[in-house]
């Protein structure tokens, strides 16, 4: 099924902030017909799927069980904004010298972040669904790992890779 860009939320035609996001986002979320025919939990691990992309935005669809997790990553010069639809994800982000900061983010919120933010999401609950959008779209995306004694490592890799922990002391 081919979504219908007339049935879309109403965009600027330019590149979005991070709050414009969020909101738009969250009026995607409202719109289920649009997207839930891309969401399943029976692939064997984390689905992804790619709703819409144009010169502005890319919007995907998650799929979450406890076990998924993306590892730390960033976005590159694209902001993003998520609206969990279903159960709950968590949101962590590193902190130097100290614990990870972490929140889990349930059905019906929304957040939004820049392009300077580093963090890692994870499924609270199995069979959750969340909506991705970033501006301008993703085409380069930073996966870190992070050593026992507080190193900071980037590697660069596609939009189109998947995401997960990289490394052994995640």
């Amino acid at each position: 099924m081919t979504t219908d860009t007339l049935a879309l939320p109403a965009l600027p035609g330019r590149v979005l902030t991070p709050k414009e996001l969020q909101l738009w986002v969250a009026e995607l979320a409202a719109r289920p017909h649009l997207w839930q025919h891309l969401v399943r939990h029976d692939t064997g691990g984390r689905h992804y799927a790619s709703l819409y992309r144009d010169g502005d935005i890319d919007v995907w669809v998650l799929c979450w069980n406890v076990r998924d997790d993306t590892g730390w990553h960033d976005h590159d010069v694209s902001s993003g904004a998520v609206a969990v639809t279903r159960g709950a994800v968590t949101e962590a982000t590193p902190r130097i010298g100290g614990d990870p900061a972490s929140r889990v983010v349930e059905a019906g919120r929304t957040f939004a972040f820049g392009p300077d933010r580093i963090h890692r999401m994870s499924g609270a609950v199995d069979g959750s669904v969340s909506l991705h959008a970033y501006s301008p779209p993703l085409w380069r995306m930073g996966q870190y790992s992070i050593s026992a004694d507080g190193v900071l490592r980037r590697n660069s890799v596609s939009y189109a890779d998947e995401l997960r922990p990289i490394g052994e002391d995640q």
